[in-house]
């Protein structure tokens, strides 16, 4: 571990103490240098060129300068951008480098893992396509983080989620717990790809279609779930968790005329306002405050001082 003094409060800056600091695998693959945004290089204290790793977390402001306005000491704040750097226990920082959010009744561990996946469920469901009440969508990788808050926010705006899964021996458990969260319907990727298979989804979605696919894992299994999907509709492409490229038939774009769209969270938040964002923040806060968006399911850990507060 590396220990040094947070530099003296200025007029302008901030004093965070991190409260919860999550671990995604996008934080990884930036330790490993493979992920598009590169980690801040930086003096702290006596060490020089030292950066920090981790790009969400939730702090509390326990300093704030004299000419800082609407942050005040006691809030509760969000990163701003990416590579901030949350793995520590305080941290210095501008105005511009947080959000606060109105973190009352939320609890810890949904203030930290505000960022990232809700948000990308929340700009997927919204930017591609005008979704309305009684649509479908369908979606891969649906145990996932993104994938699970895609799902209870489609039901929270009475939109039906389609929810590939891979095989495995704890299949039925699986479908159990994501039905519980609000899912439509559950299917395996292997029971997606069986031929001449009749979907328990058919008569619903008889004369709307599909409206919108969401891919995090890639590979041929993609196919069979853009072969779902109404004329003209957008695939979204946010992971490749099979770490195998993207197929698309030729016939998808002459004859269905799909549109393939790529997203990436980070990049949203750098062409975006602010305000935007809060707004968007705000709206996911209020989700949770109704009991429509629930904790993330996490392993827990307690590095020593860092007492929990609500």
């Amino acid at each position: 571990a590396v220990t040094y003094q947070l530099p003296p409060l200025t007029p302008t800056t901030l004093h965070l103490k991190f409260l919860a600091s999550p671990i995604n695998p996008s934080d990884i693959n930036q330790i490993e240098g493979v992920y598009p945004v590169k980690p801040n290089f930086r003096t702290l204290g006596e060490h020089e060129k030292i950066a920090v790793a981790g790009n969400e977390g939730v702090a509390q402001v326990i300093g704030v300068g004299d000419k800082v306005e609407d942050i005040k000491i006691g809030d509760w704040v969000v990163m701003g951008k990416s590579a901030f750097g949350t793995w520590r226990t305080h941290a210095d920082a501008t105005p511009d480098d947080v959000i606060r959010i109105p973190h009352e009744g939320i609890g810890i561990v949904r203030a930290a893992t505000l960022t990232v996946n809700p948000c990308s469920a929340y700009r997927m469901l919204k930017d591609f396509v005008a979704l309305k009440e009684g649509d479908f969508i369908i979606q891969n990788g649906a145990n996932s983080g993104v994938g699970q808050a895609v799902i209870q926010i489609a039901k929270a705006w009475n939109i039906n989620t389609i929810n590939i899964i891979r095989d495995r021996q704890n299949f039925q458990e699986l479908k159990d717990f994501l039905k519980s969260i609000g899912a439509t319907y559950v299917i395996s990727d292997k029971d997606l790809q069986a031929k001449n298979r009749e979907f328990e989804w058919n008569k619903d979605i008889e004369g709307k279609g599909i409206a919108l696919g969401l891919n995090c894992v890639c590979g041929k299994s993609v196919i069979s779930m853009a072969k779902l999907l109404r004329h003209s509709s957008p695939l979204i492409t946010y992971g490749a968790m099979s770490r195998q490229p993207l197929t698309i038939p030729t016939s998808q774009l002459i004859f269905q005329d799909l549109r393939f769209f790529g997203y990436w969270m980070a990049r949203w938040n750098k062409e975006n306002p602010k305000t935007k964002r809060m707004e968007m923040l705000n709206d996911i806060i209020e989700l949770i405050k109704q009991g429509k968006l629930r904790d993330v399911i996490c392993e827990e850990n307690n590095w020593g001082g860092n007492d929990k507060e609500d």
